[in-house]
């Protein structure tokens, strides 16, 4: 799943015949994912684990709302530490990130990102990575993805959903972009997270049956300099169609789309073309924060780094006080259990 560039676009659609020919893939990839918990040893760590996840293929806002809750946490006395995978960085780990020293050649783009408001280790065997992080001067892991992994224990399951595509056509991977089957991860589930409005997802609420929170993504700051602006956009993240919304939101006009597939290393010659392309036509470049930090401070994509303007967002919670409550209700029960 992880060297999937870009979700196709039958995905969404319930009746396409290449969902159908997948189907019997899809029916094995879930079961596989069933064994593997049930043959899987997982390790209990000594700290609590909350874990952000998601039903499906492709980014939600995973690590958006991995930002706010470590934001919010920190705020409330805690200490947490986020583990992640560092998907697209050549460090196996476990490895604490240093933002002096690490590129996203080396960690990966997300760890970057959530570096600047936690402690960060990244490791590819997430117990390994939990059993560092225990010598840390931590009392909270915050799991950024894993959620279908089963080594390591996680004491709460908090899912994002984003309601704009919702599961799609609600079939397993390859045939569709769910992970595994949707029963069995509800399951699994603790906290339901929805971002914005769109797909009805009255069904899944009801599913569930758990506590649901809503989500949304808004610009972290003042950017009414975009409002009739025309833009040159450049993306190499999953979901594009969500970045290229917020921008006409904001009232931005798309001007030029420069798209690569999610956590794309940009080369000296996609730098080139962007530069060269926004300087004919006298457009300034917008990037997520997340292709931003991709891009080194060197030869033409340091060239790039400097020219683009980045839209950050935060993930806004419709009841955040709530949240944390139940987060340290987590980390109080686990705490208890482990004296």
């Amino acid at each position: 799943m992880s060297v999937l560039a870009k979700a196709p676009k039958w995905w969404d659609q319930q009746h396409h015949p290449v969902s159908y020919l997948l189907g019997p893939f899809g029916l094995i990839y879930g079961l596989a994912v069933k064994l593997r918990f049930a043959l899987t040893k997982s390790y209990r760590s000594t700290l609590p684990v909350i874990c952000i996840g998601n039903f499906t293929v492709g980014g939600g806002g995973k690590t958006p709302l991995a930002v706010e809750l470590a934001d919010l946490l920190s705020a409330v006395g805690h200490k947490p530490v986020v583990l992640t995978r560092g998907y697209g960085g050549q460090k196996k780990g476990p490895h604490l990130v240093d933002l002096s020293r690490d590129s996203a050649i080396e960690v990966g783009d997300e760890p970057l990102i959530l570096a600047q408001h936690a402690p960060v280790v990244v490791c590819a065997d997430r117990a390994k990575g939990a059993r560092f992080i225990e010598q840390m001067d931590a009392d909270v892991i915050l799991m950024d993805d894993g959620f279908q992994n089963p080594g390591l224990h996680k004491d709460l399951s908090l899912i994002v959903l984003d309601a704009g595509s919702g599961i799609g056509n609600g079939r397993i991977f390859p045939a569709g972009p769910l992970r595994a089957g949707l029963d069995f991860q509800l399951e699994k589930t603790g906290v339901l997270a929805i971002v914005d409005k769109g797909t009805d997802l009255i069904k899944i609420e009801q599913a569930f049956g758990g506590e649901v929170f809503h989500l949304e993504i808004e610009p972290l700051h003042d950017e009414a300099w975009l409002a009739k602006t025309r833009v040159c956009v450049v993306s190499g993240i999953a979901r594009p169609g969500k970045f290229y919304a917020s921008l006409e939101n904001l009232g931005a006009v798309i001007a030029q789309k420069h798209e690569f597939p999610d956590h794309h290393m940009f080369g000296q010659k996609d730098a080139q073309a962007i530069l060269k392309a926004a300087a004919r036509d006298g457009l300034p470049i917008v990037m997520t924060q997340k292709d931003w930090v991709r891009l080194p401070k060197t030869d033409e994509r340091g060239h790039l780094r400097k020219a683009a303007r980045v839209l950050q967002v935060r993930m806004k919670i419709d009841e955040p006080q709530k949240l944390v409550s139940r987060l340290q209700k987590t980390i109080s029960s686990n705490t208890k259990s482990a004296d």
